[in-house]
C-alpha cells in the first residue's frame, strides 16, 4: 500500500533499536524521510545507515528528550517535522537492571522521578517543540507509543502506568486542542513487546510456545497471540503507526489503537 508519505519528513524518538528502529525504517521505506532520535549517538548512526543502505532518506538527530533546549535546538536543526513519533521511553526493568520489579511501597522515589521524565516529560518535550510549526502548515500527525500498563493497569507498575496513562489523556487532550489546525493526534498501545535486545528469553523475538514455558504461559493472556503462537512484534507496531500517519487515517484523532494480541480489549 503507498502511504503517500514520499516528501514529508518524520521524527521518530527512541529510533535506536527495538520498536522505535523498526517505525523508522517503515516510515523511510514509505518514502518519509526519517528524523532518526535516539540518547545514543551510536545507535542513531546505525539506523540512518540501514534507511540509506535501503534507498531511503534520513537524518541523524542524537538528543536527551527529557532536556527541552536540546530538543528544540534538534528540532530547529531538523527543520520542518510532519510527523512526531513519540517512542522515546524506558520499561522500569531497563531502568532499575532488574527483571522483576519490587512492590511500589519498596521503589525509591528517585527512581520514580526518572521514568516519570523520560516517558512523560520526554514526550511533551518533543510534542510542544514539534507543534508550533504544524500548526503554522497547517499539517502535522503525532502519534504516541504507549502502554497497556497505563490502560488496565500492572502490579508493580505503579509508576510506569501512570506515566503511560497520562499519555493517553494528553493524546485526547491535545487532539481537540489542535484539530481545527488539522493535526491528527493518536497513540499506539502496546503489551509485551519480543525484539531483538530483550533482558529475558521469552521475550525474543524467535522464541517458541513450544520450547519456552514462560512465554506459552503469557500467551493464554494473548487471543490471538495464542493464535499466532508470538507476541506483538516490532513490525505490528510500526504497521500501526505507519497508517496512523498516512492521509488514509486523516478523520482519525484522539484515538488508543491497541496493537496487543487481544491483551487488552476496550
Amino acid at each position: 500500500m503507498d502511504l503517500k508519505l514520499a516528501g514529508r519528513t518524520a521524527l521518530v524518538t527512541g529510533a535506536g533499536q527495538g520498536v522505535g528502529r523498526r517505525i523508522a525504517l517503515t516510515l523511510a521505506a514509505e518514502g518519509a524521510c526519517v528524523a532518526v532520535n535516539d540518547l545514543m549517538p551510536d545507535r542513531v548512526h546505525r539506523v540512518v545507515e540501514e534507511i540509506t543502505a535501503a534507498g531511503g532518506t534520513a537524518l541523524a538527530a542524537p538528543f536527551d528528550v527529557t532536556e527541552l533546549d536540546a530538543v528544540r535546538a534538534a528540532v530547529s536543526r531538523a527543520g520542518t517535522i510532519d510527523i512526531l513519533v513519540n517512542n522515546a521511553g524506558i520499561i522500569p526493568e531497563r531502568r532499575s537492571g532488574e527483571v522483576g520489579l519490587p512492590p511500589f511501597v519498596e521503589q525509591p522515589p528517585e527512581h520514580w522521578r526518572k521514568i516519570v521524565e523520560l516517558n512523560l516529560m520526554g514526550t511533551l518535550n518533543v510534542t510542544h517543540a514539534c507543534l508550533q510549526g504544524m500548526a503554522q502548515r497547517r499539517y502535522g500527525k503525532v502519534v504516541t507509543i504507549m502502554s497497556d500498563a497505563g490502560r488496565v493497569g500492572e502490579a508493580r507498575y505503579v509508576v510506569y502506568g501512570a506515566a503511560k496513562a497520562a499519555q493517553a489523556g494528553m493524546t485526547r487532550s491535545l487532539a481537540k486542542e489542535v484539530g481545527p489546525q488539522r493535526i491528527n493526534v493518536n497513540a499506539v498501545s502496546l503489551s509485551a513487546v519480543a525484539h531483538e535486545a530483550p533482558m529475558a528469553d521469552f521475550l525474543r523475538e524467535d522464541a517458541s510456545p513450544d520450547s519456552n514455558e514462560t512465554l506459552k504461559k503469557m500467551l493464554s493472556a494473548y487471543p490471538i497471540g495464542k493464535g499466532l503462537a508470538r507476541l506483538t512484534r516490532p513490525q505490528d507496531a510500526a504497521n500501526a503507526v505507519a497508517f496512523l500517519v498516512s492521509d488514509a487515517a486523516e478523520y482519525i484523532t484522539g484515538q488508543v489503537l491497541s496493537v496487543n494480541g487481544g491483551y487488552a480489549m476496550p
